[in-house]
């Protein structure tokens, strides 16, 4: 049993059992195996789980709308909320190039197109493994980057934020998009405090269920509710006078906002069960994707508690505005990468090279490195073509309008000989198409309700820029 212990975690979702069991069988030597039948279930699965899985190999077509892909992109998305180091595999019979590339640019490592050899697949899973060691970009690095990689003008005010926050004992609240590098900012933040022995507690607010969060974070007393057979501490107690880190911090719910609000009001609060009250020196740093603004005027976030949390805040800027900060990534993943699996490292073709500086790279620092690694994978010591780059990009993703729409810059563009109506009215319809899909995360129904269409139309006009773009 104990080898058993050791061996790498896969979690497999599926809604047919036939494919589970199948995999589950072929991979049972090789990975400790979690099943689940749809994206409620998975995340239920997480929830429970004391360690979330190291890989994840997931259908697109989930129910209850298993003809389409929405609740596959969804659980991308959350299962890269519950934790960021977990490497997932698309395998899908929904193998169109739309959807293979909307779920890389979510966060996916790579799409895997059903019928596929549990052989073929179990070589997608080992790889991912042999780069998952130590990624490059952890703050154990020199102490002049923080552990954070670039040069561009917001990462050098971004790292004086660090420096200049982290002796201060009060909260600081950091914000940014999904696969921007929070974790790394926090991580550094806890580097830099001082005692470089102090405990340091994180808790994903989105991987946890609810009804859990509050003896998590506070403790319980024996025979508090079902289940607990002894007293626990929790991590407010146990990170002492460390820092205590609340990932997604807007995924609270209400009630235990309120409590949450006490503890950084007075320091105090009580384990479940308990009426005894306790004092906590635990410094806390939170993050979140969400606007927790908004969620102060909609009612969902207490402005209280977000004035508490906002003592110092700090922005993560997405990649889409770091400019030559997507080169040196670039060079800084490439290098890393090629060691890890001992090639040598591709390199881009002067075109390919332009669509990479021109790409918005909408799942950020995230997205960009699971390119990298499919790169380097494919095409070791090898140059890359802008349309072989091209097919690891979002295809309804395009690049900045080179134009603006002033009428002396449309004179410009018509005087250049080369203009032409339909293309160019195609490609501003993308703009408003990617913006959508970005708000929507993905999602086609909730996208076409943002453009005012229905989603069958949405549905003709991506296949119509994926066809322009082929």
């Amino acid at each position: 049993m104990s080898s058993v212990s050791t061996l790498p975690s896969l979690l497999i979702v599926d809604d047919d059992p036939l494919i589970r069991e199948g995999l589950a069988v072929s991979f049972r030597n090789h990975f400790t195996i979690h099943q689940a039948e749809s994206r409620a279930a998975a995340i239920e699965l997480l929830r429970q789980l004391p360690l979330p899985p190291q890989l994840a190999l997931i259908d697109l077509g989930l129910p209850p709308v298993p003809h389409r892909p929405d609740e596959g992109f969804h659980l991308i998305a959350e299962l890269l909320a519950h934790s960021p180091k977990i490497r997932i595999f698309v395998l899908s019979g929904q193998d169109e190039h739309s959807n293979a590339r909307h779920a890389r640019s979510l966060g996916a490592i790579d799409f895997i197109a059903k019928p596929c050899a549990p052989e073929k697949i179990r070589e997608y899973l080992d790889g991912a493994l042999k780069v998952q060691e130590r990624e490059p970009g952890d703050a154990g690095g020199d102490k002049q980057s923080l552990g954070i990689v670039g040069q561009s003008a917001a990462i050098q005010a971004l790292r004086s934020q660090i420096v200049m926050y982290a002796t201060i004992p009060f909260p600081v609240l950091i914000e940014g998009e999904s696969g921007c590098g929070k974790e790394l900012v926090a991580a550094a933040i806890q580097k830099l405090a001082g005692n470089p022995g102090s405990p340091f507690k994180a808790l994903n607010c989105a991987a946890i269920a609810p009804t859990l969060i509050e003896p998590t974070l506070f403790g319980y007393s024996k025979g508090s509710f079902t289940g607990a057979t002894s007293a626990q501490a929790g991590f407010f107690e146990e990170a002492s006078d460390g820092t205590l880190f609340l990932d997604e911090v807007g995924e609270l719910p209400l009630e235990l906002q309120t409590k949450l609000l006490r503890v950084l009001e007075n320091g105090e609060y009580q384990r479940v069960g308990e009426t005894a009250t306790r004092k906590s020196r635990a410094r806390i740093i939170a993050a979140t994707n969400r606007n927790l603004r908004d969620m102060v005027r909609t009612g969902t976030f207490r402005g209280d508690l977000y004035h508490r949390l906002n003592v110092f805040s700090i922005s993560v800027p997405p990649l889409r505005e770091l400019g030559p900060d997507k080169l040196v990534l670039l060079n800084h993943f490439r290098a890393y990468y090629a060691q890890q699996i001992r090639q040598k490292p591709f390199e881009l073709h002067p075109e390919a090279l332009l669509r990479w500086e021109q790409y918005s790279f909408p799942g950020n620092t995230r997205e960009l490195r699971n390119i990298v690694i499919r790169l380097a994978t494919k095409y070791p010591g090898q140059t890359v073509g802008a349309a072989q780059l091209q097919d690891e990009f979002d295809p309804v993703e395009l690049p900045a309008s080179p134009s603006g729409s002033s009428p002396d810059s449309i004179k410009q563009l018509l005087q250049q000989g080369s203009f032409n109506l339909d293309r160019h009215l195609l490609e501003q319809e993308g703009y408003y198409i990617a913006a959508a899909l970005d708000i929507a995360s993905g999602n086609i129904s909730e996208a076409a309700k943002l453009l005012g269409i229905n989603r069958t139309t949405l549905h003709s006009r991506i296949s119509a820029h994926e066809k322009s773009n082929a």
